[in-house]
């Protein structure tokens, strides 16, 4: 299993002295928390796109080509681009060019967005929505198989025998589909053979499970190998010396967060039963010491039938500089390990018990 971290580039005000940290200050912190997931040891760091005064995230393939000259490992993705409101050839070429820095290190979540700022912000109508998204993921999925493209949509120009460069690094970019919980959206990943990214921020893990069935179910029906139908997972996480310790770290800004998201939705505001009830054994979000983090991430692969990739969205925390540091070396020494020992041993359980069947 992977094991990476997303951003939403998140810029709070302090809850007891509603100091707003500049957006220089932000940012400067936010590269230096990718630079020690990338000395931890992590898989992977995705940085969202939003259009708000929350998140400075608006254009995540420049912070993740600064973060590439100052890593070596980690992979770099967005988290997720919003494709539906997004230009698909200045996707490939952004992140083409972010393969290149980052020596075959870029991937892409594509997905449709939970906000509509981008829509009126480019001049695009939201009742085109998901018909905005499938047209656009084919184009960008055209423009990974050819140099020379030669397509033709209902909202965007034609293109006609037209190169697009650069071409990235690898052969091949990866580019997964980021889905909330609409089944269209599982099912026509899988009907594309796409890896994908679900985005579990409440709740619990098992409400998922019949979708990421129906995903697995119509990539099969469509041709394409089991083995190859990824599955990740993006969860709110947080990691503490004490189940305590990351708790009360973690909360004050997602309360603060989720309550102005909250009220221009019209929900109630959050409160700390709530909180707790998800970060409970039975919640989906991965909050605690390393130990109760691996169990629950454990779990909810075996719940989920198995999946390659969980990342965590920490942004809410950010504003305890000291606990998010130390929550993402916890992260990559301690939590990874133990989950990747135990992943390691069912393996061998399991050639071990195919072998004495055979």
């Amino acid at each position: 299993m992977e094991i990476g971290i997303d951003s939403f580039a998140a810029i709070l005000s302090d809850p007891a002295t509603g100091r707003l940290p500049s957006p220089t200050e932000r940012m400067a912190d936010l590269l230096e928390e990718i630079e020690i997931a990338d000395r931890a040891g992590l898989d992977v760091f995705g940085i969202g796109e939003h259009h708000r005064a929350e998140f400075l995230d608006s254009a995540p393939a420049v912070i993740l080509a600064a973060a590439a000259a100052r890593t070596r490992n980690i992979r770099l993705t967005s988290a997720v681009t919003v494709l539906s409101a997004a230009d698909p050839v200045r996707v490939f070429q952004e992140f083409a060019t972010l393969d290149l820095i980052s020596r075959g290190r870029a991937e892409i979540v594509v997905g449709r967005g939970s906000f509509i700022e981008a829509f009126p912000l480019f001049g695009l109508d939201t009742r085109a929505y998901d018909e905005l998204f499938a047209e656009k993921l084919d184009l960008l999925l055209r423009l990974g198989e050819t140099t020379s493209i030669t397509w033709e949509g209902r909202h965007r120009a034609a293109l006609d025998d037209v190169g697009v460069f650069p071409r990235p690094h690898q052969q091949r970019m990866p580019i997964w589909v980021g889905v909330g919980g609409t089944p269209q959206s599982f099912q026509r990943a899988g009907e594309l053979g796409l890896p994908l990214m679900v985005a579990i921020i409440g709740g619990t893990f098992e409400r998922f499970r019949p979708l990421v069935d129906l995903y697995r179910e119509a990539g099969i029906r469509a041709g394409h190998r089991a083995d190859k139908l990824t599955v990740g997972v993006h969860a709110m996480g947080f990691v503490g010396e004490t189940d305590a310790e990351a708790k009360d770290a973690f909360f004050p800004g997602w309360a603060h967060l989720t309550g102005t998201i909250g009220r221009e939705r019209g929900w109630a505001p959050p409160t700390r039963q709530q909180f707790e009830a998800m970060a409970s054994p039975e919640g989906a979000f991965l909050i605690g010491e390393p130990r109760t983090v691996a169990a629950k991430m454990l779990k909810a692969s075996a719940t989920l039938g198995g999946i390659s990739r969980i990342t965590f969205q920490m942004s809410t925390a950010s504003l305890e500089k000291a606990a998010m540091k130390r929550s993402i070396e916890l992260l990559g020494t301690e939590v990874a390990p133990i989950v990747r020992r135990a992943q390691d041993a069912a393996q061998m359980s399991s050639t071990t018990q195919h072998a004495d069947i055979t």
